[in-house]
């Protein structure tokens, strides 16, 4: 492969650059993967080259173009790689692993919402009255899904997010019918919602989701088992009340970076740990890695926060949304503060259904105060938030955020997961999640707020000696973790 060249090549009017491009194929430094379409890259299959560029390729091929129907729902191309695009013509055009469905619709609007390369995505209140058009019988896949995934859809985010949204999906629809010239479709969004907010008969829904949807606040009755089990667990083990000793504005602020550092670590946010000193410290933020800065500067701030906030039963599932928004404001994409909308998963573990997750939090929530203070309701806390997994992403940090907030409520040390200690504590959470054994979380809790006890934070250069000499900046199949050495 030429040095320089990126992996997606266009050819272009411009005989100059028309000219370079057959020179490049010639000197085998190119080759063709589609019409007006090259690669440098030599190796891998076409079909690949353009699924991991699809949207330059489909920006440069059809500027301008609106991301629309299923395709703005799904978030992509179907898993038989179609994807269906509103433009100024109807066309049907191949690409390698890929079919684009250009569709002669109205040109993006105001609410719809700009993507990469000058192509947009129908807003929300949008793509829902795409997907109740008409669709004629065709070959292949059609446009829409269908209308049960439509009801499915909304009562999910109706559960997550409140009827709040659906009404504000209805009302903007409403407005957006008018000038798309879409007020069949409106009428059809509109009996959906009244039926699924029980003010029109349920007997319009199709969706099993929609019609058993109850009265109540539907939970997840595995996972309180699972909590029962921990409940339990550490209701007849006996853990030390370890006191914060670190009482100085420097001590802490220190601390809570470290904090946020390996918390970071934890998820794959990787900065070499001066780098992130002056991140935090010094406001200086990687131009190449904004978000991940951020996400650094998120942890940190709340982490550093003097004033305690409250977790009575009717704030808390607000404080998780506000907690988690100011960790993720810079990623907009994860849609900061909300709760999931698609399940999600990590390794063998899935999480929590979105449509439960504020049922199955509010009824973790309520065994909280029968947990005995300090280290035992900090690790409750802690499990609570990782196994429903209520987010997109910042699941972990929002997690042990509230595990040290617990701690410091009650004068305890708070605790830091070092990169070295990483596969221990992941390993106590899966015991747990997918075993029912506590044990192995309740140990690995307890030994690592015992060595955040002992680390002496009076200054960045000592705090780094010392976690050092302990291995915490081992990857974990290099150097376990040990007790700082300094103290017995």
């Amino acid at each position: 492969m030429k040095k320089n060249l990126p992996e997606i090549v266009f050819s272009s009017t411009d005989s100059a650059q028309s000219q370079r491009v057959s020179r490049l194929v010639k000197a085998g430094h190119l080759r063709k993967i589609a019409p007006r379409i090259y690669s440098s890259n030599l190796t891998d299959k076409a079909s690949h080259i353009v699924r991991r560029n699809l949207y330059p390729i489909l920006g440069h091929s059809f500027p301008g173009a609106l991301i629309s129907h299923r395709s703005a729902l799904e978030g992509g191309p179907t898993d038989t790689g179609e994807i269906f695009l509103t433009y100024k013509y109807t066309r049907q055009v191949t690409l390698p692993g890929i079919i684009v469905h250009l569709l002669k619709g109205p040109k993006p609007i105001k609410t719809d919402m700009p993507f990469m390369s000058g192509l947009f995505i129908s807003s929300r209140p949008r793509s829902f009255l795409e997907n109740l058009q008409t669709s004629r019988n065709r070959i292949g896949i059609p446009k829409i899904l269908p209308k049960s995934e439509i009801e499915k859809r909304l009562d999910r985010i109706c559960q997550a997010q409140g009827e709040d949204a659906i009404n504000s999906i209805r009302d903007t629809a409403r407005i957006l019918s008018t000038e798309l010239n879409m007020e069949k479709s409106f009428n059809a969004l509109d009996k959906i919602i009244a039926a699924i907010l029980r003010t029109k008969p349920a007997d319009i829904l199709s969706s099993p989701e929609a019609r058993a949807r109850s009265m109540g606040i539907p939970y997840d009755a595995m996972r309180l088992e699972t909590f029962n089990i921990l409940f339990t667990a550490l209701a007849n083990t006996d853990l030390p009340s370890r006191q914060e000793t670190r009482t100085s504005t420097d001590k802490k602020q220190l601390l809570a970076f470290f904090e946020a550092y390996f918390s970071n670590y934890i998820e794959g946010t990787k900065f070499e740990i001066n780098e992130a000193y002056r991140i935090v410290f010094n406001n200086i933020i990687s131009y190449n890695r904004p978000e991940d800065a951020h996400d650094i500067l998120g942890t940190f701030r709340i982490a550093s926060r003097e004033n305690i906030l409250s977790t009575t039963p009717t704030s808390f599932i607000t404080q998780l949304q506000s907690l988690h928004h100011d960790i993720m404001e810079a990623r907009p994409n994860k849609s900061p503060g909300e709760f999931k909308l698609d399940a999600n998963r990590a390794g063998n573990t899935i999480f929590v259904e979105p449509e439960l997750v504020k049922g199955t939090l509010t009824k973790g929530f309520e065994m909280i105060p029968a947990v005995e203070k300090g280290l035992p309701r900090a690790i409750f806390m802690m499990f609570l938030i990782s196994e429903v997994h209520p987010f997109i992403d910042g699941n972990g940090r929002l997690a042990r955020l509230m595990m040290n907030i617990e701690l410091k409520k009650e004068g305890l040390s708070r605790i830091i997961l070092p990169t070295a200690f990483r596969d221990d504590y992941l390993q106590a959470l899966r015991a747990l999640s997918r075993s029912q054994n506590p044990t192995p979380l309740i140990k690995a809790m307890d030994f690592i707020q015992k060595y955040t006890t002992r680390l002496k934070m009076s200054s960045y250069q000592e705090a780094i000696h010392i976690l050092t000499n302990s291995n915490a900046f081992s990857e974990s199949d290099e150097k376990r973790l040990i007790l700082p050495q300094n103290e017995k």
